[in-house]
């Protein structure tokens, strides 16, 4: 009797290969471990625009900045005045120093007036803002003191036009601002023996008349007191008009030379 063969070993489990039980997975062809490995993240560099935006803006305002400073810069320049001839349209005369002192009116040949005699008593020139036509021969004396006299037709100029004038006048150390009944243009600057009249409030002479010859001694036959005050609280409380006549020789305790307040 013939014994029974052992099954072939190469039969052994075909059943459950074929039940898919117990069946390992093949492993992969390169001999890894069975794990597949994630794809490559690519990072692209963002580019800070906004800060690239912002850094470009203020390299333009800078710009802008500069360019502005030194338009202006060369604009001062521009008006720099370094002699009396190169005010446009001033007229020059010839008073001298040592003029009578008078407590009459007087007819002066310029108008307003530039030099000549005058009252004893001087018109407040500490930037001096008047709403009055002052007594020629109050001013004249001022002026005399190195003060530059502002005056304005008032049938011409009023309102923001005066007030552009007084921003050169208020506070500002011998100069004074008056209105003058009669004047033949809308604004004439006088200082001792010099003499500016223009149209417009806002003609750029205006202040280099004012800049250059308030209290300028190095002038040739400008003011003859080099040094004497242009204060006098007594005018301010109680300016003399056209209409008003000298309070007299007394009137100022003194005419001496002081340093003036720049």
């Amino acid at each position: 009797m013939a014994k029974d063969r052992k099954p072939d070993a190469g039969r052994a489990g075909g059943g459950a290969s074929r039940s898919g039980s117990g069946a390992r997975p093949a492993a992969p062809r390169g001999g890894g471990r069975g794990r597949t490995r994630p794809p490559t993240q690519v990072v692209t560099q963002s580019r800070p625009w906004g800060l690239i935006a912002a850094a470009v803006a203020v390299v333009v305002f800078a710009a802008a900045a500069i360019t502005y400073a030194v338009v202006q810069v060369r604009e001062a320049d521009a008006q720099q005045i370094d002699a009396i001839d190169e005010i446009a349209g001033i007229e020059s005369f010839d008073y001298a120093a040592g003029q009578e002192h008078v407590t009459t009116p007087v007819q002066y040949e310029q108008s307003p007036p530039v030099g000549g005699p005058h009252d004893g008593e001087w018109a407040d020139c500490t930037g001096t803002v008047y709403d009055v036509d002052v007594r020629h021969e109050n001013a004249v004396h001022s002026m005399e003191h190195g003060a530059v006299w502002i005056a304005y037709d008032p049938e011409r100029v009023s309102g923001d036009d005066v007030a552009t004038l007084a921003e050169l006048v208020d506070g500002v150390s011998g100069r004074l601002l008056s209105p003058y009944a009669g004047l033949d243009s809308a604004v004439s600057l006088q200082s001792w023996n010099h003499q500016l009249k223009v149209d417009s409030v806002d003609d750029p002479r205006i202040e280099q008349f004012a800049d250059f010859l308030t209290f300028n001694g190095d002038v040739e036959g400008h003011y003859p007191e080099i040094g004497a005050s242009c204060e006098n609280p007594t005018f301010v409380a109680d300016p003399l008009t056209v209409d008003d006549g000298s309070r007299g020789a007394g009137a100022t305790t003194t005419d001496a030379p002081t340093t003036p307040t720049s």
